[in-house]
């Protein structure tokens, strides 16, 4: 079973920002794309970017192109979201999850969703705040 745990969330001012790391437990994440989501209550599950095993190829949505930043370390089983820039309409619970697919973890990002059935693990989630 594949675990994901998102950390580095928290409180930062417009213009701030942060790095979220989303790291496995129990299993190597280098066979596995990583996409990135977010969520607010009331709103559909935002896809913000993809990143392939390997790290050469990623992707992002166009609400967050030009300020974050995916990156990998297989080394260390740990995926990267560098955060810039922030705006408060990037408040949310952000998540990762895992899939075989780059290119489902693409299509769901380009097309402004989808299903979701591909991803088969996830992260607890974790809060950012841009405010004030």
């Amino acid at each position: 079973q594949l675990q994901l745990v998102e950390s580095g969330g928290g409180l930062v001012q417009p213009g701030g920002s942060l790095r979220l790391s989303c790291a496995a437990s129990g299993f190597s994440l280098d066979d596995y794309s990583i996409g990135w989501f977010r969520q607010t209550p009331g709103k559909e599950r935002e896809g913000l970017s993809c990143i392939s095993y390997s790290g050469v190829t990623t992707n992002y949505a166009d609400s967050v192109k030009g300020r974050f930043t995916v990156s990998r370390d297989n080394a260390k089983n740990t995926v990267y979201l560098q955060m810039d820039a922030l705006k408060p309409e990037d408040t949310a619970v952000y998540y990762c999850a895992a899939t075989w697919s780059y290119h489902l973890c693409v299509g769901y990002v380009d097309n402004r969703g989808g299903p979701l059935s591909g991803f088969d693990h996830w992260g607890q989630g974790t809060q950012v705040t841009v405010s004030s």
